[in-house]
Formats: structure tokens, C-alpha cells, sequence
């Protein structure tokens, strides 16, 4: 998968251990920190040989990450706010997309259906950006919670409207048979797959103590949702969501011991910090090699740029505005977090990366599209602890740190 060997898992495990000592006494976003490293490792031509792709993202990178995320999502607290974070992750990334599609489209010059493609790619907010950012900062509470649900269902959503987006973009017919069919598929496919699979771990989970088993079940839930989902052509984005909600949740109730639970979750949580830290270091190595085509398409990239916060802006601020009764209601600070806070990353450069070889504009769409990228994590990332410090969520920064600020205890 991309040359991804054990020698050169070590080399970037090594640097991710010393990014994050260093990010953390310099107050810098860790995120941040990794992608500035990756382009190091670039320079240096360290690891020429590991490419980032779609199938090491989705295949490898991109399970455990998701399943750790929503491991940890209280089944109550998000039905409390599973209207608002529903409508966010729905209806704002529809219109975010199609926000992109018509800017990019009219002012970039390209076809709406290639519009509409990037559109989808782009609208995703991804979890590995924004939860690692959390996690730094220590944010809790209803704000954590809508920002990384938000961001884990719109990434389904996203990766749905871009499969539709396909069909036009290819050729296809796009009636409304066909849109419906496309998202009954992978939305229902999505989640009976999770749920199928979680089932099944929890069952066999249930008939042993041994901590090591329970942890072994849920990799073969999370790794094994995924792969059903994508052998049916389904949702795997959905299917890891479910499954992690499912074995999260349902798990105290006996199917996991509570020995198995702190085994469960800590071992997901390494998982996902080695995920996180090879995305974002293979994020500034590929960045390198994209010198060239940056400097071709930086007008693109700009414009892409521009695209995207405007329609996350949008997505955000005008959807959140119909939520009108009190315990949907989405508070004007967190939409500002919620906007500023939407970064980009792995689901939109997987989705890129598989586009078809001979697809229009296909350089010109991934040049942008790691644009994009590289300034929401770097651009957004540093910034955001000052954003939240001017909100008053967190403590205002110290004027004499760099980056981020310790959260209170």
C-alpha cells in the first residue's frame, strides 16, 4: 500500500513521537506540526518511496480513525443533538457543495459537473483534522460533541454526493431514480453493514473476559465494516461510523467487560494517533512533489480556497439559522468554530486521489484540492486557538507562546 513498509512506518512513527513533544512545548496545533515535518521529510527525500493513496487512506488509515472517534460518542448526548448535527452534516454540505460547484464553475471556468465533483470532495469536514485539533486543545462539552459528530456524518454525506456527482461528471444519467437508488445503496447499504458486523463482534465479544479478544473483535469490526460495505458498494464511511456507535454504546451492557473497555478504547486511541500521524506527514511529503503543479494552478488554488470557506460559511451560518427551537439551536460562537474549525484532510485527498486516470482536469483538481488542504491544517489549524481565546471558550493565548494554549483543567 504505497510502499508503506515496516522500516519506513518506523521512520515516520519516530518523527511523529518527536513532532508531538515538540508541537506540545511549543503550544503548536499537532496536526500543524506533522504536516510542516511531512514537507521536511520531503526535502529530505527520507521516505520517497510511500505514497499517499486512495486505497492506503480508505483501506488502512481511514477505519481507525473514524471507529475511534465514534467509539467515544455518547449514544446519549448525541441524540440529544442528533437533529442539529444531522441537519448540519446534510443539508450544510449539499448546499456547501453546490455553493463550490457554481464558484468554481463561473469564476474558475470549469464544467459544473467537474464543479460539482470537486465540490463533493472539498465539502467534507474531516475528523482526522478537527478531532486531533480537540483533542489538543481539550475542548468537552456540546461544542466537542457537534463538531465531531458533525464532521463524521458529513463526511458520509459527502462521500455520497460525490458518488452521485460521478455519475454526471462520467456520463451517466443523472435522473432522480438514479440519485435515490445511488443514496438508498450506500446509506442503507452503509449502515446494515455496521450494524451487521457490530453485531456479530459484540455477540462473539460476549462470550470471554480476555481484554485481548474483546480489543481483537473490534479491529475485525472496524477494519470488517469497512471492507463489507465496499465489496457491496456501500457506504464503508457509514458502515466504520456504525459499527464504532454501536460497540461504543452497546458494549457496557454487558457484551464488553469494563476491563475490555479501558483495553478497547486505549488501544484505539494509539490507533488513531498513528493513523493521524501518517496521514499528516504523507499530507506535507506529497505536498513537496506538488511544487510544479502548485505553481501552475496556484490561481486555482486560490480561487479553491476562497470557494471553500465561503461555503462553509454558508453551509454553516445558513443552515444553522433554520435550527429555531431552543434544543436545536446551534449557539453563535460554535457556528464560528464550526466554520473556521472546518478543515480538510484525508477524506477529501482519498476521494481526489481515486478519481479516474483519464478524468478531466484530474491534475489540476488534486493540485487544488491539496491546496486546499495545506491551508486549512496550516492556515486554520494555528489559528484556531486564538479564534477560540477571542470567543471565550478557552483561555486567552499567551502573548508569548507560539500557536496553541492549554485548556483549562
Amino acid at each position: 500500500m504505497g510502499g508503506l513498509t515496516i522500516e519506513r512506518l518506523e521512520v515516520l512513527l519516530a518523527v511523529a513521537a518527536i513532532v508531538a513533544l515538540i508541537a506540545r512545548r511549543l503550544k503548536l496545533p499537532y496536526t500543524v506540526g506533522l504536516v510542516v515535518a511531512g514537507v521536511g521529510l520531503g526535502l529530505l527525500n527520507v521516505v520517497p518511496e510511500v505514497i499517499l493513496t486512495k486505497e492506503l487512506i480508505f483501506r488502512l488509515l481511514l477505519p481507525p480513525l473514524i471507529f475511534e472517534a465514534a467509539f467515544f460518542i455518547h449514544w446519549k448526548e448525541l441524540k440529544e443533538n442528533f437533529v442539529s448535527v444531522l441537519v448540519l452534516a446534510s443539508a450544510g454540505v449539499l448546499v456547501s457543495t453546490l455553493v463550490v460547484a457554481g464558484l468554481m464553475s463561473v469564476l474558475g471556468g470549469w464544467s459544473f459537473a467537474i464543479a460539482a465533483v470537486f465540490g463533493a470532495l472539498i465539502a467534507a469536514t474531516d475528523p482526522v483534522s478537527v478531532i486531533a485539533m480537540f483533542k489538543d486543545l481539550k475542548i468537552g462539552g456540546r461544542l466537542k460533541l457537534l463538531v465531531e459528530a458533525e464532521s463524521l456524518f458529513n463526511d458520509g454525506v459527502a462521500a455520497l454526493l460525490f458518488s452521485v456527482a460521478m455519475v454526471g461528471a462520467t456520463g451517466g444519467a443523472l435522473s432522480g431514480g438514479v440519485v435515490a437508488i445511488t443514496l438508498l445503496r450506500e446509506v442503507g447499504g452503509g449502515i446494515i453493514c455496521g450494524g451487521l458486523v457490530a453485531g456479530v463482534a459484540l455477540f462473539l465479544a460476549g462470550k470471554t473476559d480476555d481484554h485481548l479478544v474483546e480489543v481483537t473483535f473490534s479491529v475485525i469490526a472496524a477494519f470488517g465494516a469497512f471492507l463489507l460495505a465496499d465489496y457491496f458498494h456501500c457506504s464503508g464511511v457509514l458502515a466504520v461510523l456504525v459499527a464504532g456507535l454501536l460497540i461504543g454504546n452497546l458494549g457496557d451492557i454487558g457484551a464488553i467487560t469494563d476491563h475490555g473497555r479501558e483495553a478497547v478504547g486505549a488501544f484505539w486511541e494509539f490507533a488513531a494517533f498513528v493513523a493521524n500521524s501518517i496521514i499528516f506527514l504523507l499530507i506535507g511529503v506529497r505536498e513537496m512533489s506538488l511544487l510544479d503543479d502548485f505553481a501552475r494552478h496556484l490561481p486555482m488554488i486560490g480561487l479553491g480556497i476562497l470557494a471553500s470557506l465561503i461555503a462553509r460559511a454558508i453551509g454553516v451560518y445558513g443552515v444553522a439559522a433554520l435550527l429555531r427551537k431552543p434544543e436545536n439551536r446551534v449557539e453563535m460562537p460554535y457556528r464560528h468554530v464550526m466554520v473556521w474549525g472546518g478543515l480538510k484532510g484525508a477524506i477529501s485527498l482519498a476521494l481526489v486521489l481515486g478519481l479516474p486516470t483519464n478524468f478531466p482536469k484530474r491534475e489540476e483538481l488534486i493540485a487544488v484540492a491539496f491546496g486546499v488542504v495545506a491551508f486549512s491544517v496550516i492556515v486554520q489549524g494555528i489559528s484556531m486557538p486564538w479564534l477560540m481565546a477571542k470567543l471565550n471558550l478557552i483561555p486567552k493565548p499567551d502573548p508569548t507562546a507560539v500557536g496553541a494554549v492549554d485548556s483549562p483543567s
